[in-house]
């Protein structure tokens, strides 16, 4: 079984994905592609697709649920880098099953990396 997130990305979409500038903004050393950007504020931006009612980032490739990845991923914002899969590091993330929820999949258990760690 391949990790539980490459069959998922209920996160991302799920949540606004919004972020300082500055990490759009090459000069200093920001490394997410500013044309997957828009504007929320003076200080921040968002992932392009992360505002509408029913949000899908414009990073996500794949169907949710099924197959699903994240396009930039290297290159993705801070806020999606402190995102953490449930039970992952041995702790529950009510971010991951929130979004998993929302998405009618279960959320993830201890079980799923038990069985990601032994393929």
């Amino acid at each position: 079984m391949l990790h539980p997130c490459l069959s998922c990305g209920a996160c991302c979409a799920y949540f606004r994905v919004a972020f300082h500038w500055s990490e759009a903004d090459a000069a200093l050393g920001g490394v997410v592609p500013p044309e997957l950007t828009e504007t929320l504020d003076p200080h921040r931006l968002v992932m392009r697709g992360t505002q509408a009612s029913r949000p899908r980032c414009v990073a996500l490739q794949g169907t949710v649920g099924e197959a699903a990845h994240c396009g930039v991923y290297e290159r993705r914002p801070s806020v999606c880098r402190e995102v953490e899969p449930s039970w992952e590091f041995g702790r529950p993330s009510p971010q991951c099953d929130k979004a998993r929820l929302g998405h009618g999949l279960p959320a993830l258990t201890p079980a799923d990396w038990a069985s990601s760690s032994a393929a």
